[in-house]
């Protein structure tokens, strides 16, 4: 049930984005007309410009982006912090799971109802991950469209890239924007408590999605990418970072040996052998 939920939310978002892509392909000026088109769009591409010092276009949308990024934090917290608290309940889920084996409708009712209570007792909401998904969606498309309908970012130069309307010429910004990618996710997945095969597709699906729509989108947009990428990889090394999570959880485990172990040596002492 919660994965076909999941499904549901990741097809509306991709109508989402279709709609909006969808929107027009004709240049947007103060002149346009829609919500869209007039307050969305052309703000953010009116942002970029004037965040655009020495009228580099590039360093516009760097700055632009990294605004979003701080914008989105504690958006972003949120969510490492639920998922966080999802990754520790996972125990007792399965507790829950092999108490609530059977199929029957009933059975499974009673599975769902259990896990709300246990995720309401945590302060826990399993749907949480989604929302930074949902939210960066539109910010998304609009600086998409931002960059190819107005053209002063379409036709705007930074570094090697003399139209940021046009792909990287030399892929440099596609492969950087995968390599980032691959980094947050897999630094995501390694605070995990135990594998998920979902999480391990998706480490690698994701740069290779990435990989290939920079290759054939505005080099622009593949500068977002590498921008917010890398500010979620220096933020996940941070606020969750999975190196650190480890040891804790490490000394955590080692703390419970060692207790156990006392214990039983009070419970079956030793009797000193006599000289």
């Amino acid at each position: 049930m919660k994965k076909r939920k999941r499904l549901l939310l990741m097809m509306s978002m991709v109508s989402l984005v279709v709609l909006l892509s969808a929107c027009g392909t004709g240049e947007v000026s103060a002149n346009s007309t829609g919500i869209w088109e007039r307050y969305i769009v052309y703000y953010f591409a009116e942002a970029i410009k004037w965040l655009s010092l020495g009228g580099s276009r590039g360093v516009g949308i760097i700055l632009f982006t990294i605004i979003i990024r701080i914008i989105l934090f504690p958006l972003m917290n949120f969510q490492t912090k639920s998922m966080r608290k999802t990754q520790e309940l996972q125990p007792k889920l399965k507790e829950l799971q092999q108490q609530y084996s059977s199929k029957d409708t009933a059975t499974q009712q009673q599975l769902r109802e259990a896990q709300q209570k246990l995720y309401a007792e945590n302060g826990v909401n399993p749907y949480a991950g989604c929302l930074p998904l949902i939210v960066q969606m539109p910010i998304l498309m609009a600086i998409w469209q931002a960059i190819s309908r107005v053209p002063e970012l379409r036709e705007g130069s930074f570094l090697w890239l003399k139209v940021l309307g046009e792909p990287d010429p030399y892929f440099i910004l596609p492969i950087l924007a995968a390599i980032f990618t691959f980094a947050s996710t897999y630094l995501s997945s390694m605070s995990q408590l135990e594998a998920n095969p979902s999480m391990k597709i998706m480490n690698f699906v994701m740069p290779v999605m990435i990989l290939v729509m920079g290759v054939n989108l505005p080099s622009a947009l593949s500068l977002y990418w590498v921008i917010s990428n890398a500010f979620q990889v220096g933020q996940t090394l941070i606020i969750n970072n999975p190196f650190q999570i480890r040891r804790e959880r490490e000394e955590a485990a080692r703390l419970v040996k060692e207790r156990e172990r006392a214990l039983r040596k009070a419970q079956n002492p030793k009797k000193k052998r006599k000289k």
